[in-house]
């Protein structure tokens, strides 16, 4: 056997991001959306500039704070899920193992060994580590798309932070007279580079990625404007 045929076989998946990549695009893209939305809002009403600054800072820090109790929340009713249901797989187990390894046999028949294999792979996996096999072949969990609820809350709020302070310092720095078009327009272009990096680093298309969070940011700002010439807010 040559060295060729012994060297492992290495693949990279990118299957283990799902959870933080999700986290961190939502409130990346939140942040930039709601922000300047925020901003665009406050200076249609001809505000002073350090009260538009002073508003789009005060939404930076409540909009991470609320990103990051709805993310602890929402993922760790899921992560609540999940224990509970390995409990009840774990009381199975124990009680009445043989039924057990009838379910996760048939569970591969599905998929498409023949029983007698099915059988054969189902009482070794069980042997090597039965709540194991059972967590990930019938419950469908597995460590790398486990719910974690402090690193979701984390980083959805430092992406929202992140997100949210681009249009603030656009706020800053853009002229006071001319912050109706640089805000909108760089938010665009934040959302676009957003889009192309969140597909980059999850595998996907460049392209697909920047032009749907882009969509739907413009989507998003338009109708915030819409709502605002409805109620009779200048809005440019």
């Amino acid at each position: 056997m040559t060295s060729a045929t012994r060297r492992l076989h290495l693949e990279r998946h990118r299957s283990d991001r799902i959870g933080w990549l999700r986290a961190a695009v939502l409130g990346a893209n939140d942040g930039i959306v709601s922000t300047a939305s925020l901003v665009v809002g406050v200076a249609a009403a001809q505000v002073s500039p350090s009260a538009i600054v002073m508003t789009a800072v005060a939404g930076l820090v409540a909009g991470a704070m609320s990103m990051a109790a709805g993310e602890y929340v929402s993922v760790h009713s899921q992560a609540d899920t999940e224990k509970a249901d390995l409990d009840r797989e774990r009381r199975e187990l124990a009680a009445d193992p043989l039924a057990e390894e009838r379910e996760l046999a048939t569970i591969y028949e599905r998929r498409g060994l023949d029983a007698v294999l099915a059988q054969q792979v189902a009482r070794q996996l069980m042997a090597h580590d039965a709540l194991g096999a059972h967590a990930r072949d019938e419950l469908e969990v597995s460590p790398a798309l486990a719910a974690r609820p402090v690193q979701a809350a984390l980083t959805s709020a430092a992406s929202f932070a992140a997100g949210a302070a681009l249009p603030l310092l656009v706020a800053v720095a853009a002229p006071a007279g001319s912050l109706l078009v640089w805000v909108p327009g760089t938010a665009l272009v934040f959302l676009a580079l957003l889009g192309a990096l969140a597909a980059r680093t999850g595998g996907a298309s460049q392209g697909v990625g920047a032009w749907r969070v882009t969509f739907w940011g413009a989507l998003a700002m338009a109708i915030t404007a819409g709502v605002g010439a409805l109620f009779g807010a200048p809005v440019g």
